[in-house]
Parts: C-alpha cells; structure tokens; sequence
C-alpha cells in the first residue's frame, strides 16, 4: 500500500517548511519532498570558499517581510538586528548617507549633495506616507485577503493610495524630488529582481516597491543573525519537531489529482517513487506547477539581477573618504542615479548589456559578525552586491557573464579609492573569493523560472472578485481545488517571509474545518 498523508509539499524552501510546521502542529500527516540534498531553497547560508569558515547567504541575504507573529508562533530560535545606516550613495567626491538615528547628520548629508533642504523635506514626508501605509497594510498580509476597497477602506489615506496603488511611481518621485541621486535612491525599491522601469503603465515599479517599503510595519531591512540559513535550520526543526516527514535528494516528476485526492510522483535515488495526498502544496513557481500538471505554461517574465558574493581581507577605501565601515553597514548604491537606471533599462531592454550596470552592496559581518566562525575578528568581512537590469535573454552568449561581471566591478571601483579585487581573499587553492549568480545559474540551481526570484511578477495585496472558498480568499488557489501554491508565486508571498507558507497552510485547515 502506498504511504497516504494529508498533505504533501511539493519544495523544501522556507514557505514549504512554513507550511508543514503549521500544518503539523495541527495535527496534520505531512510530508516534504525536496529536489536538493538539503532543505532552505534560495534561504540558505553556505561555506562556497574553501579554507574559510564563512557561511555566506548564498541567494537571498535580507529579512523584511518576515512578520513576528510566524516566529512566533513556530517557537523559532531566530533573530534579525537593524542597520543604522539605511543607504550610501557616493556622488562625485562626497556622498549621500542617510542615517536613521541622526536626522541633523542626514540633513546635513542631503544639504551637502543636492544644495538645499527642499529634498530631506520632501524625503521625510514621503516616507512618512509610506511608513503609515506599512503600518495598515503589513498585518493584513497573514488574514484572508481583503478586496482592493477594503484594503483602500484599511489604509484610509487617499494620498498614499494614490501615490502606491493608483499613479506610476515616476510620476511621484519626478513630482516630489529634484535631485537626480535622491530620486534614483528612492527608484530602487522598485526594481529589486522586477525588470521595468518608473513609468510602467502597468504598474510592476509600484508592486515591487510597495513590498519593499511595507515588511515589519516599517520596512525596516535587518540582517539575519548566523545568516539566512539560520531561519530555514530552525524552520525545518520546527517542522520535524510537529512531526512533518522532510525528504531531500527527490525530484517531483508528476501531480496528479481529481480534485478530492492527489498523486505526487518522484524520482528518489533514481528510483520512481509515488505518494499519495488529499492536499498538495506547491513551493514552486506557477510555471513550475503547470509543468507537473501537465497543463498549459503561463507566461514566464524574466528574472533579473546579478548576485554577486564576496570574501575580503579589509573593507575598500572610499574616494570619499567616508569610513567605509558606516559606508558599508547600509545599502550602498552605485550606477543608481534616476538617470542612470533609466539608461540602464533602455540598453537592457534593447538586448543589451548596461553600459553602466546598476547595483547595490551590504555587508552582512559589519552587523553580525557571527558567520565568519573562529575568523569573526581577523578582519575579515564579506560583500554581497545585487545588480539591476540584467534580464534572462542577455546570457544567451556565452560571455555575456563575464562581460557584466566585469562592468559592474569597474562601476564600483570608480567609487573606491583602491581596486575591490586588491581587498578580495583568496582561497585555499589561490583563487579569489569571488561568487556570481546570474538568472541562468538561478534556475538551474534551484529552478527559479528565468531566474525569477518572485516566481512571476509581483501583485498587489487584494483578492479579485472571482476569488472564492478558503483557497481564493487566502491567495493561493490554483485550478484544482486540492492543489495550492505555498511558494513566492503566491499572493503576497515574494520575497523571504513565510506569507505564502502560512496563508496556504491557512487555507488548508480552513477546508478541513468545513
């Protein structure tokens, strides 16, 4: 007789392991059943330099939409710590710091680059109306969805839904602020692994945006203390200790259902293997689902980012000559002027490489220092740059990695007062510390359609109309009534968070409670 659980869960990322941990501590017969030989998906932390005890977050790096209330509630023995310094941009031979315990500093920074107060006003009140949004709209994200007027009706702020739901997110920013650094600052928000631009008819810039300006109820960034993969171990000791089944090294081949019991095929140790569910969780892209389902493919946009991780025996002089330990503890924008994306977006989006690739650097070890092991005070420190613009289609030659690698490096060392590879480590073996991940490597490593971190482009927190019974009112309904997404393609779920792990989970014992 095959084995028979209540749930099985398609993906052992950290919205899977969610999932279980809920669905166990409900009493639930759960499996998991994951295609790498290791749980965490794209939340991992890893030691990829040989010789160094560091264990860098491998793919994804920062903590936002992680709501307190699934730490909570799963017992985790997880922490995050703020960063002091939300961002610096280097201009010319100054730079722009925003510091979120000094606003005299701030000011005086904003004073120094754009010439005036006008812009630091106009900041301050912009994420004034974005901080009131983030306190309505975040705890909205682990209740069933509301519907776009009630989630108007919970903001209750006209300005704000305007400025986030309603008018292309260039208009705002062309509207609100002059200078071209402080206008491109507030830009990236936007663009983080979402290929578009400010004046997006369709509004992707605002979705992304609003994502990343709501985690938390303040969209504060922190770091993970030990690292990413310090939440995914504890998530899945939370779900083996309710007493959820994770298997790793088992690649889902087929799903099958007739809406009331589903089979789930797998190939283990080139074995074929089948189990059998009367729910099945999907911790994977929509595209991904259909493929198992045998069903149509739904358009697949394209991911776009250049990850890019680094081990270094000191932190880089700045031409500035700001101490590059307050530089780098924030984010540190380079190539991000308003301007500069635009062109950026223009070259890419005509099949080019970015002449100037934008991206964006933190230091994970300035705030925990933790991951480096028995070398946490050798001086060592590690840099992780995420770069914009950089869709799918521009790898398909063969160099075009090592061309964009090359570029961005170039882009950053303008700003340095020393080359970043003269600070790089270099391993056991003398190679230099140095990891890329383009979106070809994404979706070959863990199966990112196109590399798309989101899984599909982001939406908006609100159900529509059709959306109904427990699986349309906690987004994560598919075409059959068994089957649900618990991944990023979910609603509300982009991003580490554990919302579309929860709100699946959710929709589950709803259906079982009827």
């Amino acid at each position: 007789m095959r084995d028979f659980y209540d749930v099985v869960i398609v993906g052992g990322g950290h919205n899977g392991l969610v999932a279980a941990a809920y669905l166990a501590r409900a009493g639930l017969s759960v499996q998991v059943l994951e295609r790498q030989h290791h749980t965490g998906g794209a939340a991992v932390s890893e030691r990829i330099f040989p010789g160094f005890e560091a264990r860098v977050s491998r793919y994804s790096y920062l903590v936002s939409l992680l709501p307190d209330q699934i730490v909570r509630d799963l017992e985790l023995r997880f922490r995050t710590l703020p960063r002091r310094i939300s961002s610096y941009t280097p201009v010319g031979d100054t730079g722009l710091l925003i510091d979120t315990a000094d606003a005299a500093r701030t000011g005086a920074s904003f004073r120094e680059v754009t010439g005036s107060d006008s812009d630091h006003a106009a900041w301050q009140q912009f994420y004034e109306l974005t901080g009131r949004a983030a306190a309505r709209i975040f705890p909205t994200m682990l209740e069933p969805l509301p519907s776009r007027a009630q989630l108007q009706r919970i903001l209750g702020d006209s300005d704000a839904w305007e400025v986030l739901f309603e008018r292309p997110l260039g208009e705002t920013i062309e509207a609100r602020f002059a200078d071209d650094t402080v206008r491109g600052i507030v830009l990236t928000d936007a663009l983080i692994g979402t290929f578009t631009h400010a004046h997006d008819p369709e509004l992707r810039q605002n979705r992304c945006f609003l994502y990343h300006v709501i985690g938390g109820g303040s969209g504060e960034w922190n770091v993970p203390v030990g690292g990413m993969g310090a939440l995914t171990d504890a998530l899945a000791d939370s779900a083996r200790g309710a007493g959820a089944r994770l298997r790793t090294g088992c690649t889902v081949t087929a799903i099958d259902t007739d809406g009331h019991t589903a089979q789930v095929r797998f190939d283990i140790e080139d074995a074929a293997a089948v189990v059998d569910a009367r729910h099945v969780l999907v911790n994977a892209a929509p595209s991904t689902l259909a493929r198992l389902l045998g069903a149509p493919a739904p358009p697949m946009p394209e991911g776009s980012q250049l990850k890019v991780n680094m081990l270094l025996n000191r932190l880089p002089q700045l031409r500035s000559g700001l101490d590059p330990a307050a530089a780098f503890s924030g984010t540190f924008h380079i190539a991000e002027g308003y301007g500069q994306l635009e062109r950026a977006y223009r070259e890419a989006d005509s099949g080019r490489l970015p002449t100037a690739p934008p991206s964006e650097i933190y230091c994970h070890t300035l705030t925990d220092p933790s991951i480096l092991g028995a070398a946490a005070d050798t001086g060592l420190h590690t840099l992780t740059l995420f770069g914009l613009h950089t869709p799918a289609r521009l790898f398909d030659s063969s160099t075009a990695r090592a061309q964009l690698l090359e570029s961005t490096l170039n882009q950053l060392d303008a700003v340095l007062a020393e080359p970043i590879r003269n600070c790089l480590a270099h391993d056991e073996h003398g190679s230099p510390c140095l990891e890329a991940k383009t979106p070809v490597e994404l979706e070959s490593e863990l199966g990112l359609p196109r590399g798309h971190i989101f899984h599909r482009d982001l939406t908006f927190p609100y159900r529509s109309p059709e959306d109904d019974g427990p699986a349309g009112r906690w987004g994560v309904g598919t075409a059959h009534p068994n089957i649900l997404l618990c991944g990023a393609g979910a609603v509300r779920a982009g991003g580490v968070s554990g919302i579309g792990g929860h709100n699946a989970a959710m929709a589950v014992l709803e259906s079982v409670d009827r």
